[in-house]
């Protein structure tokens, strides 16, 4: 069975650095955050040209801590896209605030920018374009947009680690930029984890407060920032304990492991070719796979695409997937129902018809292999049974 991702061949490759990166942790001794976490989210912010990067727990929970972070709160509004993993809207669902979705365009899948304005009203707090399949949205009309209407723009980057917008790095386009680090990823762990990237120094230090229980002189920070007050902490007197043991706004427990962080380290380096790699398979098969009743994904000239997956759309998607999957070929469908439709969100009203573009795509779209150790034989087969299927 050719995969449509596989994590073997990676690890094989990077075996002896990463079992390394593992032992000196648990040699260590320290397991929550530390070095091996400061370092990292050092060399991510770095490599993502951004000044601030908080490690976190996992991908939703960057979501979920970032909405708080930039003041997003009950009874407020979020607009996003209605194609994308259920955690986008899930992470606004969680701070109490309702998400409005917009449709994709037909031709990227991205949040259909145009749409944007109508759905803007005096509840509106925040926009969270969505990166997929990576690649970036239209942050520029995006961010005119955000300014216009005093709003913040969460990046949701899950999928996006490295993909770029006229030459600017996917977590430096908006506010706030959220990563998910889930094993399948471009840049991937070995479990859960994620990071949030920015350069406002309040919301960084929000961040850091958020994923530790709202507590320290960071939730300190946060707690004066909410009741709109000044605090000094040169006034806090923790009498000798330690500051975690105080707590002053509500948070999370979602810390990066020091162990995962030490995978990423490892990883991190290779990540520029990892993604070069993936694009070079996406131009062979954008040159190769020659079936007319296939659509092929279209890549904005400003971005630099990182296909964390190739998605090809078709009227016949379900026939060409039992079609490979015969031929021992792998696929998948990101995603089979579009968020506007997710029983969870039915309270909100919306109905079939409301985003067709989504609602084609959810239908007739199929993720085929796309990783970079795929190999020249696998690649070949993958082409000539889309190329030979009729339907």
């Amino acid at each position: 069975m050719i995969p449509l991702m596989n994590l073997d061949r990676q690890y094989a490759n990077l075996q002896e650095k990463l079992d390394a990166a593992a032992l000196k942790v648990l040699h260590s001794g320290n397991y929550i955050l530390g070095e091996e976490v400061t370092e990292f989210e050092k060399e991510f912010a770095a490599y993502c040209g951004v000044k601030y990067a908080v490690g976190v727990g996992n991908g939703t929970d960057a979501l979920v801590i970032a909405l708080q972070a930039c003041g997003v709160k009950a009874g407020d509004e979020v607009i996003t896209c209605a194609m994308s993993f259920f955690a986008t809207a899930e992470a606004v669902g969680v701070v109490g605030a309702k998400p409005v979705f917009v449709d994709c365009t037909k031709d990227t899948y991205l949040i259909d920018v145009d749409a944007i304005e109508e759905k803007i009203t005096d509840k509106t707090k925040a926009i969270i374009p969505i990166h997929l399949y990576g690649q970036c949205a239209n942050m520029d009309k995006v961010r005119e947009i955000a300014k216009k209407h005093n709003l913040m723009v969460i990046e949701d980057a899950a999928q996006a680690a490295g993909a770029e917008y006229n030459g600017k790095k996917a977590g430096s386009l908006g506010d706030v930029g959220c990563f998910s680090f889930f094993p399948t990823k471009n840049l991937g762990c070995a479990g859960d984890g994620g990071i949030i990237t920015t350069d406002n120094e309040e919301i960084y230090k929000q961040c850091l407060a958020l994923r530790v229980h709202g507590s320290g002189l960071n939730g300190l920070f946060t707690y004066g920032k909410r009741k709109n007050i000044e605090v000094s902490e040169e006034k806090v007197d923790f009498n000798g304990n330690l500051p975690k043991y105080y707590n002053f706004v509500l948070g999370h427990n979602s810390r990066l492991d020091a162990l995962q962080a030490a995978l990423l380290r490892v990883k991190l380096p290779h990540l520029e070719e990892w993604n070069e790699t993936r694009r070079k398979y996406a131009e062979e098969y954008n040159e190769k796979i020659n079936n007319p009743v296939i659509l092929k994904p279209v890549c904005k000239n400003e971005n630099l695409h990182i296909y964390y997956v190739y998605v090809i759309v078709t009227e016949k998607r379900d026939e060409l997937r039992d079609a490979m999957k015969e031929a021992g070929i792998a696929t998948g469908v990101y995603f089979p129902v579009p968020l506007h439709l997710q029983r969870v969100f039915e309270d909100l009203g919306y109905k079939a018809g409301d985003m067709p573009n989504a609602e084609y795509l959810a239908a007739h779209s199929l993720a085929i292999p796309m990783f970079a150790e795929l190999t020249e034989e696998e690649r070949k087969k993958v082409i000539d049974v889309i190329n030979n299927f009729e339907g």
